[in-house]
């Protein structure tokens, strides 16, 4: 049996370290990581990383990404130190989001008010959609 690749380091050099729940186990030659061949339960789709990662850029706080996507907001963190990602900063403008049903997203854009003012993404979020708005902080 070919050793598949560490799922720590991409290494393909690993040994046959026992077996696991029926499953077997690996050593990484060049880590040390021990792994089995189908590994499941810790790894989270990839649709989540990069939502997490897309309303990260959109200013949206690690918390909040947390409450909205219900994946840590310790992995996302991790995350965003993984893949180097940078939100700019942000000082004369801050973002709201409204989570939408697409009845209640069609009627949101009947309002002409709301596509005044600010700048705006909509993503998909599940079955729902979110509508992220940049207003300027008022300064008076």
């Amino acid at each position: 049996m070919l050793a598949p690749a560490c799922p720590k380091c991409e290494s393909k050099e690993a040994t046959k370290s026992g077996v696991v729940n029926e499953r077997q186990r690996f050593r990484c030659k060049n880590c040390g990581y021990h792994y089995t061949v189908a590994k499941l339960g810790r790894e989270v789709d990839s649709y989540y990383v990069i939502k997490a990662l897309q309303l990260y850029i959109e200013g949206v706080s690690y918390r909040e990404i947390e409450r909205l996507l219900g994946v840590s907001h310790v992995s996302v963190m991790n995350w965003v130190k993984k893949y180097g990602m940078r939100a700019p900063r942000q000082t004369d403008y801050h973002p709201t989001y409204k989570i939408l049903n697409q009845a209640e997203l069609a009627a949101f854009f009947q309002v002409p008010g709301n596509l005044k003012g600010a700048g705006m993404v909509v993503t998909e979020l599940g079955d729902k959609f979110m509508v992220i708005r940049w207003e300027r902080f008022r300064t008076h």
